[in-house]
């Protein structure tokens, strides 16, 4: 089961690549996981790769396909895959068809988890931080046992500006407007499986499951 995830910040791709991990028992691959596995490893790729993020410069797509092709070869890919945060562009989508076609391999569904605009921002602007220990809460999923408070010393939690509405609204824009040509891509070529993520979490990956057919490793 070759698999690309999709899903808007706070969609809840992160849980849900977890369950899909453990059911099909394909390894859950990320794009920041693949450069640091290559840096790492010292490949001449990944040292190509570490040249550009050095100087704060994109890392080519040549590059990271060439990552990519390195990572998907590996003996755990064997059964299957799940990729995420790759492709990001168009031309990445095209370059992994043409890999994959040289793998004499494919996609096989491309999951798109979808939650209401408005429920994102509720989600992504609820986060809280104790400025003093960095422990995270939600007002609404995670909240401090005593409200506005950090459980573990008591100081003052506050909103980081990059969570606050106008900031998580635009960022949220701009993802959006990134990821849209990719979406209409693969509904074209027919890949594309669109879940309702504006539910508990058990009941989401019950749609997943049953959308992939439910063919566990």
């Amino acid at each position: 089961m070759n698999l690309i995830l999709m899903g808007l910040p706070g969609a809840g791709k992160g849980t849900q690549a977890e369950k899909i991990v453990e059911k099909y028992g394909i390894p859950h691959i990320s794009t920041g996981d693949m450069f640091r596995s290559a840096i790492k490893e010292g490949t001449e790729l990944g040292n190509k790769a570490k040249s550009f993020m050095d100087k704060g410069e994109l890392v080519p797509d040549e590059v990271t396909i060439g990552i990519v092709r390195e990572r998907l070869g590996k003996p755990d890919c064997k059964k299957g895959f799940l990729l995420d945060g790759f492709p990001r562009t168009i031309a990445q989508a095209e370059a992994l068809e043409n890999l994959l076609t040289d793998m004499d391999s494919n996609i096989d569904y491309v999951v798109h988890i979808r939650v209401p605009l408005e429920k994102l921002i509720d989600r992504l602007t609820g986060r809280r931080i104790c400025p003093t220990c960095g422990a995270t809460y939600h007002v609404e999923y995670n909240p401090p046992k005593q409200e506005g408070l950090c459980d573990i010393d008591g100081s003052e939690l506050i909103q980081r500006d990059d969570d606050k509405p106008a900031t998580v609204k635009n960022r949220l824009d701009v993802n959006m407007e990134q990821a849209q040509p990719l979406l209409d891509f693969y509904d074209q070529k027919g890949y594309l499986v669109t879940i309702n993520g504006d539910r508990e979490i058990n009941e989401v990956f019950v749609e997943i499951d049953q959308k992939l057919g439910g063919i566990s490793s």
